[in-house]
């Protein structure tokens, strides 16, 4: 599939391609990686021009491993790129451990040179823990904000899709990639081919960095109730300090024993045990993806003491805090779902 003759015209000719590095983790998540480097190829092809190229780099080696266990052959170490390039950083699981003191060097040493750097999926953390994200905005994956709010207070996280503060990017995960990269080529090379792109990957619904990651709360829960949802919504804002069912009920104007029904109805537990399972849930993600103490964990997410968060988070998932973290080896890897 090409552009029309009218439209191809329209792109400019004999312009030196854009460069893309991208700098491959060690398990790295293939399908952020492949959403980025697949648009820029069918745009290539699409245009009858050769408007991107990229190289893949890597700390060590002639090759590197993504989390499903493909290998792939690098182009290039940890070798200074041209100003102009944009150097992308794809992560995956283990981020922490694959975020290493060279790599942190190299980036560093880019973003004083002025190239444009990004982090794919959770290639955010290691922007942040460079100090590249100081004052930004961004995002990373859903599953891991719990943690990355923890770590980096200077970044002013979102849940968007993917975010673009001046020359520093980041993307959510998943599919998230392909809307930074439309978004690149057409303000590179116009809407058309942005959209012809989409149109060749069967990609119909494109996203801004105004839309959200996560399902709306109806969609999440498969339950279409709008006081409901509000509730759920309430829960989620205050989990350090949960508020209690008559509180919630009073806010959305019915009595507890409406709020208990209701639950009950909906989602076949009380509004209690649906709100610890979403504080426990917060404290799994800080103990697998956080050095935070079992102790802060627990006042992160609303219990007193360490005995009851103890006795809460065994008889839910069926072992402790402590045993939790020593299974994580202290808390240093960042986990992905996707």
């Amino acid at each position: 599939m090409t552009l029309p003759a009218k439209k191809a015209q329209q792109i400019a000719k004999n312009v030196a391609p854009r460069r893309f590095v991208f700098l491959l983790l060690d398990r790295f998540t293939m399908l952020p990686f492949a959403g980025a480097i697949e648009p820029l190829r069918v745009a290539n092809r699409i245009s009858g021009q050769t408007l991107y190229v990229w190289k893949l780099a890597g700390e060590a080696g002639d090759s590197t491993t993504c989390s499903n266990g493909a290998s792939f052959k690098l182009d290039m170490g940890l070798d200074e790129i041209d100003r102009e390039d944009t150097l992308l950083v794809c992560g995956g699981i283990d981020v922490q451990k694959a975020t290493t003191k060279g790599v942190l060097n190299w980036l560093r040493r880019e973003a004083r040179r002025g190239v444009t750097i990004g982090g794919l999926c959770t290639g955010a953390y290691a922007l942040a823990k460079a100090g590249l994200l100081d004052g930004k905005k961004a995002t990373i994956h859903w599953e891991n904000q719990d943690g990355f709010l923890e770590e980096f207070e200077e970044v002013k996280l979102t849940k968007s899709v993917f975010v673009m503060d001046g020359n520093r990017w980041s993307t959510a995960g998943g599919t998230s990639s392909i809307d930074l990269m439309l978004k690149v080529i057409a303000a590179d090379h116009g809407e058309d081919l942005a959209n012809t792109v989409a149109d060749q990957l069967i990609y119909s619904s494109i996203r801004t960095d105004q839309d959200t990651q996560r399902l709306s709360i109806p969609t999440r829960i498969g339950v279409r109730h709008p006081k409901l949802s509000q509730v759920i919504q309430m829960m989620e804002g205050n989990i350090e300090d949960p508020m209690s069912p008559a509180d919630l009920a009073e806010e959305v104007g019915m009595s507890t024993r409406q709020l208990e029904r209701l639950f009950r109805r909906y989602l076949n537990r009380s509004p209690k045990r649906y709100y610890m399972e979403l504080r426990l849930q917060k404290a799994r993600n800080l103990l697998m993806q956080t050095d935070m103490s079992v102790i802060n964990v627990a006042l992160a997410c609303g219990f007193a003491s360490p005995s009851h968060f103890s006795k809460c988070y065994r008889a839910h998932y069926n072992t402790t805090p402590y045993r939790e973290r020593g299974t994580q080896g202290g808390g240093t890897g960042v986990r992905l779902s996707i």
